[in-house]
């Protein structure tokens, strides 16, 4: 797999005045892993820092040094500023990059940095401090000439005002966002916002603006050195996202016309020169159906989708950061031309068709096919496990080609064949959304998910699903064969064999396939009219017949293995040519352990308990969907809706709680159960 893309930018072309050589990352997982990379390359040594949930994590593996920061929260080891740098200096550091997230756009880490005798990788604090506050910012970008859309005051709204967006002033990455249809919901909107941003950011302030239907997420990448050159690195659409986090992004943003480019990249320029600007950054607009752009944010360090830029205009932005903060000057007074297309895609642990819920657990396999043109930067191998204490996102994939179609097929194909077993992730999501016509012909806008989700998880016809049991079923019985597994009744029978049962379950949507199958002199056959011819069956690959059409199918087990020749218990994972299937193997009988009472809520993931409903307590009514605790959980928080109308008669919940998956929250007794006898 190719990992990084060539720079131009060479260590030749640049003199300095200072020379790092030993940087900390003060972050984690992907963005700490691809930082080491360029590090490498340039010959600087590393140093991690982890808590304690890290301890075997991959950029931690991969650094030259690691420091342990005492914790698993955020708020006790990569929030505390004093920690890493104290951990900077006690590794020899010279220097810090602070990748994105956690302390990354703090001024006054930046300013620690310094203090401690560090070169800070990043923008001067001041310019942090200036775009910290999206409420400072619109101001200075007012006074720049930075088109943006007019504050509205939350006290004074009406009717005329909606939809209105309410944003958390100090923060990014979707938290305290919310959209606000109906008046009579922004008071409860203005109290969940103001809590989620004390919670992700420490500072409660939120501010609103009009919300614009269907507008388009456009940024412009920059990079500005000391030496009073600012470089606009095109432009990159991030429309596609959930919950106001981007989910797959590209470069150059398509669509728009050179006029419009333009003036982006003027007013990007503009930007960092309103703030004397250094270093990486990006210029964040909202673009309307009619083409109009308005100034949303900037952010004041590297972004997640750097990696689409970097493969269109063949730089490593990281270089360049690491070599403006030495003191040496852009290469050239303008950036390099760029060429082809780009388009990454984030790889997350979650359940897009269940409220886009979190997964966590062992990641047993993540291997994406090695391809030109592509690109994966990820914090994961196979054999890490995902835990609860951080973003979902597993890996970012890029594709890099010629055209943008050709960029579009080569991602969603990658996707479609990358053997990723363990927990539930987005991988057929973004293969449908990258194959969805209005992808494919550039009709992006921040609603595409609203419109389009359902249609996108919805479950396929299961022919697909119930071909991957049967080679599962075959495969088991070629591994029972293989490692001389038997009947406890024996093997002999003077009789034809009857058939054999296996049963499987669909992950996640719970389907059931009953699989019988005989064994024969000649090998397994399925025996049954219309049922696919078996071809070839072996404990890992099993080759069917279908229609006249001959597929493949990899399979590959995981967990109890086979006792006796029923395999149960176990994760088996079939990957083919047009996707990849999860089951679980079954017993034959139920566990009545497993019943649970009807009307139980139960935490679907580990997390803490941060609010619940106001008035919340047995005996109180509730209505069916009706919000009543709220769960935070990788950064991401949940509602836990009432299953039915009835009455709250059992509650478990209270905020601070930190519950383990499964856990009980509450029990509603639906209003329309026949009472006990």
């Amino acid at each position: 797999m190719t990992t990084s893309f060539s720079s131009n930018t060479s260590s030749s072309s640049i003199t300095s005045s200072f020379s790092i050589t030993r940087l900390l990352v003060a972050n984690r997982g992907e963005i700490a892993v691809r930082v080491f990379r360029t590090c490498r390359d340039l010959g600087i040594a590393t140093v991690a820092v982890y808590s304690d949930a890290d301890a075997g994590a991959l950029h931690v593996r991969e650094a030259d040094t690691a420091v342990r920061l005492p914790g698993t929260a955020p708020a006790d080891t990569y929030l505390r500023a004093d920690l890493v740098v104290a951990a900077a200096l006690a590794a020899g550091a010279d220097a810090v990059h602070p990748g994105y997230g956690f302390l990354s756009e703090n001024a006054a880490f930046a300013a620690a940095v310094q203090d401690a005798g560090l070169l800070w990788v990043g923008p001067p604090p001041k310019a942090i401090e200036l775009m910290a506050s999206k409420t400072r910012a619109k101001e200075l970008m007012a006074a720049a000439g930075v088109p943006l859309l007019a504050p509205v005051d939350p006290a004074a709204v009406t009717d005329a005002d909606l939809p209105l967006l309410l944003k958390a002033a100090a923060g990014g990455g979707g938290r305290g966002m919310r959209i606000v249809r109906d008046l009579a919901d922004l008071p409860g909107e203005l109290t969940a916002a103001r809590a989620e941003a004390l919670s992700a950011f420490g500072d409660d302030e939120v501010f609103a603006e009009p919300y614009v239907e269907r507008g388009r997420h456009v940024e412009v990448q920059i990079m500005a050195d000391a030496h009073d050159t600012v470089w606009a690195l095109g432009t990159r659409d991030c429309s596609l996202q959930r919950r106001h986090q981007k989910v797959v992004e590209e470069a150059p943003a398509p669509g728009l016309d050179d006029a419009l480019r333009a003036r982006l990249h003027e007013a990007a320029t503009a930007a960092a020169r309103a703030v004397d600007y250094r270093g990486a950054g990006t210029v964040e607009f909202l673009v309307t159906a009619d083409g109009r752009p308005y100034f949303l944010e900037m952010n004041t360090r590297l972004q997640v989708e750097h990696p689409v830029t970097e493969a269109v205009f063949g730089v490593d932005l990281v270089a360049l950061q690491l070599r403006i903060a030495e003191g040496a000057p852009l290469p050239a007074p303008v950036p390099p031309q760029p060429t082809g297309h780009a388009v990454e895609a984030r790889l997350y642990a979650e359940d897009p068709s269940r409220d886009w819920q979190p997964q966590t657990g062992a990641l047993l396999s993540l291997d994406v096919p090695d391809l030109p043109g592509l690109r994966l930067d990820t914090g994961y191998t196979g054999g890490d496990t995902i835990g609860v204490h951080y973003d979902p996102m597993l890996a970012k994939v890029v594709a890099h080609a010629p055209t943008r179609p050709e960029a579009v097929r080569l991602l969603a194909r990658a996707l479609e064949r990358a053997r990723i077993h363990g927990p539930v992730t987005n991988r057929a999501l973004l293969v449908r959304s990258l194959r969805h016509p209005d992808f494919a012909d550039a009709r992006l806008d921040t609603g595409f998910y609203d419109r389009h989700l359902p249609a996108l998880t919805q479950e396929d016809d299961d022919s697909g699903a119930r071909l991957a049991a049967t080679a599962a079923a075959l495969a088991a019985a070629a591994r029972t064969a293989v490692t001389g597994g038997v009947s406890r009744f024996g093997g002999w029978r003077n009789v034809p064999a009857q058939p054999q049962q296996r049963t499987y379950r669909s992950e996640p949507d719970g389907r059931e396939y009953a699989v019988a199958y005989r064994t024969t002199r000649t090998g397994p056959t399925l025996g049954t009219d219309g049922a696919p011819r078996v071809v070839a069956a072996s404990p890992h690959r099993v080759t069917l017949e279908t229609g006249g059409v001959t597929r493949h199918f990899d399979v590959t087990a995981y967990g109890d293995g086979v006792h006796g020749d029923t395999a149960y218990g176990e994760r088996v994972y079939v990957d083919t040519a047009s996707g990849a299937y999860a089951l679980t193997a079954l017993p034959r009988f139920t566990d009545p352990a497993e019943r649970t009472e009807p009307g139980s809520l139960l935490a679907p993931m580990p997390g803490t308990v941060v609010r619940l409903a106001d008035g919340l307590a047995p005996g109180v009514p509730v209505t069916a969907g009706q919000p009543l605790i709220w769960l935070e959980a990788m950064k991401m928080e949940h509602r836990i809706l009432a299953p039915a109308a009835g009455t709250l008669t059992a509650l478990h919940a209270a905020p601070g709680l930190q519950v383990e998956v499964g856990a009980l929250l509450a029990v509603v007794t639906d209003a329309q159960a026949e009472p006990h006898a």
